[in-house]
Order: C-alpha cells, then structure tokens, then sequence
C-alpha cells in the first residue's frame, strides 16, 4: 500500500519569500545542481509597481541566463493567478506548500553573437548590425530628450500639481468603465441610459410579487422602517407613490429593486442567501451577483463587492432613479444611502453627463431639502472637463 501524506500550509508569506520556479526558453537543464542562482530585487520599495519587480540570473561555466517579472518577457500568468510549491518531508510524510512564482529565463548570448559577425558575417548581416546599433544610439538620444522634457514641465508645473492631474485623469476613465449602457445620440432623455439596460424585460416581470409588496405597505409601516434606518432614497419614492395604473406598478417594482441595489452597496461580502428574506426572485440575484460582485476565494468561495463595483452600484443607482423620477434625481440622499461621500457621488453624476442643481423648494420642504443636490438629465449631455469636487489624496513622495 503506497504511503500517504498530510498538506501543511506556511501561512502568509511575503513576495520575497515566495519559492521561485524557472523555465529555461532553450529546454530543460540536465545539470541543474551546477547552476548559480541568484536573485535581485528593486530598490524602490515604496513605489506601488517597481518594489514586486525582480531579476533572476543563473549562470554556467558556459553560459549566462537571465528573466524577470516584469517587462514583456515575463510571464503573465504569474498575475493572473496563485502557483504553490510542495515540499515534502520523508520523516514526517508532511508536505509543505509555499506561494511560488515563475520565471522565463534566457541566454545572454547578444554580444558574443555580435562580436561573431563582426568578424565572419556576411555584409548583410554587417549593415543590420550596424543598423541596430545606430538606432539604439538615437533611442538613447529620444530617451534623454524626453527625460529633459519631463525634467523642465516637472520644474514648471510641480510634481505635486502633476500628480493631482494624473489622479483626476485615471478617476474620470475608472468611472466612465462602470457606466450603465448609455446611447450616446439618443434624441430623448429617457433613451440616453434606456430602462431596459437596467431592468430586462424578464427581470422586471419576475419583481411583480415584491413590488406588489411594496406597493401595499402602510403608511405606519413606511413610518417604521424609516425609524429603524431605511434606505431614504426609496422611503420617499414608496410615499409618493402614484395613485393607481402603470405608473404606481412600475415605481414600486423599481424601488424593491433599488433597496437591493443599496444593500448590496453597504455589503463586504456575500453569500447565495443574499435577499432571499426579501423576497428578490432569483434570476435578479444572479443579475446583481453577475453584475456588482467580484467571486473571490478564501476558506471557501464568495462573492465580494469591491471599491470599484461600488462606483458601479452608484451609477446604476442613479440611473435607475432617473427614470423613477421624471430624469431628476436626489443626490443627497443617493449618497448617504450609499455610504460614499458627496464628492464621490457628484464625480459619478458628472461622468454621466448630468445638469447639477440645489433644490428650491417653499415653506417646509425648503427648510427640509435647502441644501439638497439634484441631478437631472437633459440634452444635451454635459461635458465636464475635469471634477472639481476632487476627494483629497495623500501626497506621494
């Protein structure tokens, strides 16, 4: 009977301890015991991409190879998911497993093929090498002359006023990737970012039983939930619901939907029970596991909402109440109900194109709403060149 083993995990484990695997681009090595590994890391610690990058370098009595982790050599995979390596100790049966990466390693053989032509190349082969070479030469020259570039904008503009701009920059296409689908040259309001996008058809029919729920619901019991911390975004939808028809229907299916769409925000992680007490059918769980959620691995699968779905939630949010409320929308509201700041929810709305106004109301509603931000959708759409209302970022040094 073949002896068995038992796995141990070595617990967390920094990148440099992470076990190294290497793939040699010209075949295997029968001698691998003969090989002098060695291994470099960056210097810059603190910068967010240079400190994982590393260098590994083996050498023979003959040859030289060389691969790293970064550039376009390196292999992709080691980012696209986990490699382990187990370890296994004879006397105790126990096998160890530690986080590895991989390496693509190379011959250095360039200046010796080089030195090679030089001296028995064909003329051919001569005017390509010097070719190389000359145009190496004038990389090195753009490489300094755009250094000397960025060196004067750096002394002109500031390092700081640069960076600033370059965050706005990335923050305005991070929101664009999670708009809702939009219709660029649509000719009315309601068809820039179309209900059916949001809502299929299917989905909205499978809301019929919540939303009747919704529909139903007391106005001592609407005064309930708002004691015990409801959503405000969709208590003042369910108290201004139409009378009758279509119209009260469709509101109430919507505003079950969105009270999903707003937990889901508030969540961290989730499991397949996720509004199953509410009564949320389950062709629309699928939809917001599919669409808001990242599945995610740890002691056991789940689903996880991240920073970036959470824009993603706050613009489909917003459209939805856009159409719940004749293309005008309550930002203020929207964003507490989020729990994202004002600044936050005003980049979403501007990356959307929307108008940007404060409520005038009269008498109590005035006092109530003064100073409430509204979105509204009108064409056409506008253009922001850059989001004043900018969230205060730590200065990078």
């Amino acid at each position: 009977m073949a002896a068995s083993c038992s796995l141990v995990c070595c617990g967390e484990e920094t990148d440099s301890d992470k076990a190294v695997i290497v793939r040699f681009s010209n075949g295997s090595v029968k001698h691998a015991e003969k090989l002098d590994f060695a291994m470099y890391k960056s210097a810059d610690e603190n910068h967010p991409r240079k400190k994982t990058r590393r260098i590994l370098v083996a050498e023979t009595d003959g040859l030289s190879y060389v691969g790293d982790n970064f550039g376009a050599a390196s292999m992709k995979c080691n980012s696209l998911c986990k490699y382990y390596v187990g370890v296994l100790n004879k006397q105790t049966m126990q096998m160890e497993l530690h986080s590895a990466q991989l390496f693509n390693i190379f011959v250095m053989f360039s200046l010796k093929v080089d030195s090679l032509i030089e001296a028995f190349g064909t003329n051919k082969q001569k005017r390509a090498l010097s070719s190389r070479r000359l145009n190496q030469v004038g990389s090195d020259t753009l490489h300094k002359a755009v250094s000397k570039a960025a060196n004067s904008v750096i002394d002109e503009k500031g390092l700081e006023v640069l960076q600033q701009e370059v965050a706005e920059t990335e923050s305005q296409g991070d929101l664009t990737l999670h708009l809702p689908p939009y219709n660029a040259n649509a000719d009315k309001p309601e068809n820039v970012y179309q209900f059916d996008d949001l809502l299929t058809p299917v989905e909205f029919g499978a809301l019929e039983q919540a939303g009747s729920k919704m529909a139903t619901l007391s106005p001592e019991e609407l005064q309930k939930m708002s004691d015990a911390g409801g959503c405000l975004t969709v208590l003042s939808h369910l108290q201004n619901l139409p009378s009758v028809g279509e119209a009260r229907e469709k509101t109430a299916r919507c505003a079950f939907y969105l009270s999903l769409l707003l937990r889901l925000a508030r969540q961290k992680n989730m499991n397949g029970k996720f509004g199953q007490e509410e009564g949320c059918p389950r062709i629309v769980q699928r939809k917001l596991f599919k669409t808001f959620t990242v599945e995610t691995f740890n002691n056991g699968r789940y689903n996880m909402v991240s920073s970036s779905m959470r824009a993603k939630l706050a613009a489909h949010c917003l459209a939805l109440l856009l159409h719940m409320g004749h293309m005008t929308a309550n930002l203020t509201l929207l964003h507490r109900d989020l729990g994202i700041t004002e600044a936050r929810m005003i980049e979403v709305a501007k990356s959307m194109g929307l108008t940007l106004s404060k409520f005038k109301g009269k008498g109590e509603e005035a006092a109530l709403e003064d100073d409430h931000r509204h979105a509204s959708l009108i064409l056409p759409l506008v253009k922001y060149e850059q989001f004043m209302e900018r969230r205060k970022r730590r200065k990078m040094r």
